[in-house]
């Protein structure tokens, strides 16, 4: 399963061409896993020091107006204050993370490619508290880490499915409904999927 030490670096380049950055990754029923079972993830960096992604349908404890109030970030807007605030992942809960899509420059930011970003610095939340961030975001804590060649195994295992990222799961489908709308993705009807090991 995801390290939990945290011991992934995901600040480096991503060379390899097998990189999954930018796919989802989705856990197979199979998967029992208390954390990452039924989770989809966004892999945020995949190389040879390890991965690092984002799980995308996990609540946290807390709505934006909750987090902006502990980092004192004046944020008047009710249906803004009421958005969930996601849990990315075991490592770091403390630390926060903006995926977004936006073309703007943010301080602290990791760009995956076609326009989407993973930032961890304070301006951007500021600038959400404030009605002047993206347009499109999601609001996480933590993240899921993989020790170098852990994602490799499990997927040769037939822990998780892999299928390309879009926005319509990223930031369009209800938390609960995300994982299988990914799965769906790759036409494959989630009541289908064998819980037992071996190839889907």
């Amino acid at each position: 399963m995801p390290d939990k030490a945290g011991t992934a670096r995901y600040n480096s380049a991503m060379p390899n061409a097998t990189s999954l950055a930018e796919q989802l990754l989705i856990a197979m029923p199979g998967l029992q896993d208390g954390y990452f079972a039924g989770s989809v993830s966004l892999i945020c960096q995949h190389d040879a020091h390890g991965a690092m992604g984002l799980v995308l349908n996990q609540d946290s404890e807390f709505d934006l107006g909750t987090l902006f109030d502990q980092l004192q970030m004046p944020c008047r807007d009710p249906d803004l204050r009421t958005r969930p605030v996601l849990s990315g992942g075991p490592v770091s809960p403390e630390r926060g993370f903006v995926l977004h899509r936006d073309a703007r420059r943010w301080d602290s930011s990791l760009h995956l490619g076609s326009g989407l970003t993973v930032s961890t610095s304070r301006d951007i939340l500021q600038a959400v508290a404030a009605g002047q961030g993206p347009e499109r975001f999601l609001v996480l804590l933590g993240y899921s880490g993989w020790s170098p060649g852990q994602l490799e195994q499990e997927l040769a295992e037939n822990a998780w499915l892999n299928a390309p990222s879009s926005d319509d799961i990223l930031f369009d489908a209800p938390i609960e409904r995300r994982w299988q709308a990914a799965t769906e993705q790759l036409g494959i009807d989630p009541a289908r999927l064998s819980s037992q090991s071996g190839r889907a």
